[in-house]
């Protein structure tokens, strides 16, 4: 199914939302479509990094709307 993906940052006093960026892309199911939106949210060049996402259908019904995760994850040996 075809999808857009929409990232944006989220302003706590007033429930604002900023679009940081789109993204039109092809996906199997939602769960496939969520996992390209939350790969997307690390890797895009977007100028500041989204706290949020929503996935629409290309007939613009809303597939999901969701928080990101707040730390992308970390590379390297865990420590502990």
């Amino acid at each position: 199914m075809k999808i857009i993906v929409e990232f944006y940052r989220t302003r706590e006093a007033d429930d604002a939302h900023a679009v940081l960026g789109r993204v039109t892309d092809e996906a199997h199911d939602l769960d496939d479509a969520i996992d390209l939106g939350r790969r997307l949210a690390l890797t895009l060049d977007m100028p500041q990094r989204p706290d949020a996402m929503t996935i629409t259908a290309a007939e613009g019904g809303t597939l999901y709307s969701g928080v990101l995760d707040a730390a992308p994850p970390k590379k390297g040996k865990p420590t502990s």
